[in-house]
């Protein structure tokens, strides 16, 4: 031992003991995971994120200057409560004599159309919430979760899997490339014919889907096979996220990340640059299972994205921070420089738009680790 309690001491003298340091909690990592997502775990996962848990229909306040808002709870709140398909309440099976569902005469489905944060995502969850049926016979998931199922199961199996279901929600629905448009088309025409009802979230129109990033007339005419599923409802409004609140918060500096990440259980911390390196060795299905645990991301040396295949798994990581809750503490740039102007004037400008917008929403959120 150093210091004054060495020293001989005085007779009547007490002896200031050391100072204690606070347990530090051990930051984890996300570079260090390397999770397996087993394919029944995709199945079951099928149901809306931990933030949209508990929202419905009436906890949506539409905007009193968005007319728009207040029709599309009311068109939701009518196409759910025509879902009813007179079960038995038991494994799904229909009566013998009850009277078979006339067939659609119009669009199966419906599509929400609109811009980042006007509540998209609350309405298509409050339509699974308010769905009549068990929660085993509808399924929630975004459009990449849907196509990593596939992947997962492959195409007939999942088309025997969701068969089964009343209702498919599909939420951030895009198409990154020409095979998803003739998978996804392909899966959705036999949901259809099956009888399962379809919604869908997006800031893209469906005939206006994959514009910019394709053309081909064989995939354009795959396009408007899928928009012929769905009724569109156009939903406008500013984003909510940002609604009446001040400008994303500046950056912190490395060492308030690391202090931060070493005081809060479940933290973890990882160098931005590290953390892009190993999402490109971790399929984005698993992204999800990536944060299992997370409390917090923290992160060290922000720095705009290389490349477009790493801005768009970096999107999926945000998507997927968002649904959790996960706030995120970071140094280097604020995150609406992560993406060059030549990305946010391209095809995926609408994700990354929505990736700025989720990430300043976790940034603010983690204000208040910083301050505690």
């Amino acid at each position: 031992m150093g210091g004054s309690l060495t020293r001989p001491l005085q007779w009547g003298a007490v002896p200031t003991p050391a100072p204690r340091a606070l347990p530090e909690a051990t930051p984890l990592s996300l570079c260090a995971r390397e999770p397996h997502v087993p394919a029944d775990r995709l199945v079951a996962e099928m149901v809306p994120p931990p933030r949209f848990d508990s929202v419905r229909f009436d906890t949506y306040v539409p905007d009193p200057g968005q007319p728009s808002q207040r029709e599309a709870v009311s068109v939701l709140s009518s196409f759910a409560a025509g879902l009813d398909g007179g079960d038995t309440g038991g494994g799904g099976r229909r009566r013998w004599f009850s009277r078979k569902p006339a067939a659609p005469t119009g669009p199966r489905g419906i599509y929400l159309d609109g811009g980042y944060g006007v509540g998209k995502t609350h309405l298509l969850a409050s339509l699974w919430h308010a769905t009549p049926a068990e929660p085993e016979r509808k399924a929630f998931g975004t459009f990449v979760e849907l196509t990593n199922l596939v992947g997962a199961l492959g195409f007939q199996q999942t088309v025997t899997t969701l068969s089964g279901h009343r209702l498919l929600c599909i939420d951030e629905f895009e198409l990154d490339d020409p095979g998803d448009t003739v998978l996804v088309s392909s899966l959705l025409r036999k949901l259809v014919e099956a009888g399962v009802a379809l919604a869908a979230t997006s800031n893209t129109l469906p005939g206006k889907l994959g514009e910019g990033r394709f053309a081909a007339a064989d995939f354009l005419r795959e396009i408007q096979g899928l928009s012929a599923h769905f009724r569109p409802i156009r939903i406008d409004g500013e984003d909510y996220r940002h609604r009446g609140l001040p400008e994303a918060p500046a950056p912190f500096d490395d060492e308030t990340v690391t202090r931060v990440a070493h005081r809060t259980e479940g933290a973890s911390l990882d160098a931005f640059p590290a953390l892009l390196d190993h999402l490109a060795r971790v399929h984005p299905s698993r992204y999800g299972a990536l944060t299992d645990g997370v409390r917090a991301v923290c992160l060290t040396g922000v720095e705009p994205v290389p490349d477009q295949s790493t801005a768009l798994r970096l999107v999926v990581l945000a998507d997927r921070l968002y649904d959790r809750e996960v706030p995120v503490l970071a140094s280097g740039l604020p995150f609406d420089r992560l993406f060059s102007e030549e990305m946010l004037n391209g095809g995926y400008r609408k994700k990354y738009f929505r990736a700025i917008s989720r990430l300043t929403a976790l940034a603010r959120d983690a204000r208040v680790l910083a301050d505690q």
